[in-house]
């Protein structure tokens, strides 16, 4: 029997780890294709996400980034309001649910209604986690978990730079 190359040994495991969702797949891919579940109701290429959103809100929403913790000025917004996807203005959150968790990022227990988000798997650093996206757009707010407040228990840890708040 021939022994296996390098090349071989490599794409093989490249293949099971990202059938078996251990690897995200999703750089290698355009924008629209990227997004889990799409088509979206709003498409656009990867050029226009990039004018219409900017540099740090574009690798943010479309590239599933993260920001650094605490460096958003909504960690400390308490006003009244809507907070929106920054891809498409989509209302997704409301200032009722907000809630601090100590994390360093805007967190939510509920979101505005249950059609304004979609939900997919996320193992980009070896474990499982919800991630959590705008239902119109695709576009990557952040990440659900369950350790959050009552009722729901569940904490939608978002980033500042996904969202826009508009206040009432």
């Amino acid at each position: 029997m021939k022994p296996l190359d390098r090349r071989t040994v490599i794409s093989g495991t490249l293949a099971v780890a990202g059938a078996y969702g251990v690897i995200s797949l999703s750089g290698f891919f355009n924008d629209a294709e990227a997004r889990p579940g799409g088509p979206f109701k709003i498409n656009r290429t990867a050029e226009e996400w990039k004018q219409r959103l900017g540099t740090a809100r574009y690798r943010i929403l479309r590239l599933e980034g993260t920001e650094r913790a605490y460096s958003s000025p909504l960690n400390n917004e308490k006003r009244k309001g809507v907070y929106a996807c920054a891809g498409c203005n989509l209302g997704v959150y409301k200032s009722d649910t907000k809630f601090d968790s100590g994390t360093g990022w805007p967190s939510f227990w509920a979101p505005l209604a249950k059609d304004r988000i979609g939900t997919t798997r996320d193992y980009k650093i070896g474990y499982a986690r919800t991630e959590v996206h705008c239902a119109r757009c695709g576009g990557h707010l952040g990440h659900i978990f369950n350790d959050g407040p009552k009722p729901t228990g569940k904490r939608h840890c978002l980033n500042g730079l996904a969202l826009k708040f508009i206040p009432s």
